[in-house]
């Protein structure tokens, strides 16, 4: 398996596996107290932002989508420490933020940055 593929396969896993665990832990396995509603909106809703690019395979978009990744880490080393019993869910946050984050600065550096370079003439 090439490396550029390997770093798409990581981010896309990292992406979708964030968005189903944080699906499945605010609506069935540790809901919170506020509207479900506005919880999904603030903590799902960005990571819809970058989907599209990072379906078609955008540089800019694993790059946007590698910043959004650190703020789910965040949002896991938060919650790691707050709560007893979500603690193996902000775990498997860690994890997959970390997957979304190196695979797609991965594929970035390795096609070229966000900013493709010119080739020069020799």
């Amino acid at each position: 398996m090439n490396r550029l593929l390997l770093a798409r396969t990581a981010t896309l896993a990292g992406h979708f596996g964030l968005i189903a665990l944080l699906l499945a832990w605010q609506l069935w396995l540790s809901p919170s107290t506020l509207p479900s509603g506005l919880v999904l909106l603030v903590l799902v809703g960005p990571l819809l932002l970058p989907l599209r690019g990072l379906i078609q395979g955008r540089p800019k978009s694993h790059f946007w989508a590698s910043v959004l990744a650190l703020l789910y880490i965040l949002h896991g080393a938060g919650e790691l420490f707050a709560t007893v019993q979500d603690r193996p869910l902000a775990v498997m946050e860690i994890v997959l933020a970390l997957c979304l984050y190196i695979g797609a600065l991965s594929y970035v550096r390795l096609r070229g940055g966000v900013i493709p370079r010119k080739q020069r003439d020799e």
